[in-house]
C-alpha cells in the first residue's frame, strides 16, 4: 500500500521561504517519478515540478524559485520554496508516478497548506 505523508506547510510572508517534504512508503522509491502539485480555491490542481531520476521539470512561474529534489535513502521528495508570492498560496499534494508494464499508477499525499501572506 503506498502512502505519501506531507509536512512543512504554514503561514510565511512574501519573499519568505519553505521546505516542503514528502515522505513515501510502499513503492520501490527510487524508480518512482515524484511530484508536487498545488490547488488553489477556485482552480484546477496543477504541477509545480516533477523530479524522474535527476532529471527535474518545473512550471514555468517557479522556475528559479523553486527546487524540487529526492533522498533516495530516505524515501523523501522535497520543495524548497524561496522567493514566495502571495500567488504561490495553495493546497501542495505529494504526487508518486509508479510505472508498470502498461502504463503507470499515480498516488496522492493528503496536501499542506502553504499561505503566503502579503
Amino acid at each position: 500500500q503506498v502512502q505519501l505523508v506531507e509536512s512543512g506547510g504554514g503561514l510565511v510572508q512574501a519573499g519568505g521561504s519553505l521546505r516542503l517534504s514528502c515522505a513515501a512508503s510502499g513503492l520501490l522509491f527510487s524508480l518512482a517519478s515524484m511530484g508536487w502539485y498545488r490547488q488553489a480555491p477556485g482552480k484546477q490542481r496543477e504541477l509545480v515540478a516533477t523530479i524522474t531520476g535527476i532529471r527535474t521539470n518545473y512550471e514555468d512561474s517557479v522556475k528559479g524559485r523553486f527546487i524540487i529534489f529526492r533522498d533516495n535513502a530516505k524515501n523523501t521528495v522535497y520543495l524548497q520554496m524561496n522567493s514566495l508570492k502571495p500567488e504561490d498560496t495553495a493546497v501542495y499534494y505529494c504526487n508518486a508516478r509508479v510505472w508498470e508494464d502498461q502504463g503507470f499508477d499515480d498516488y496522492w499525499g493528503q496536501g499542506t497548506q502553504v499561505t503566503v501572506s502579503s
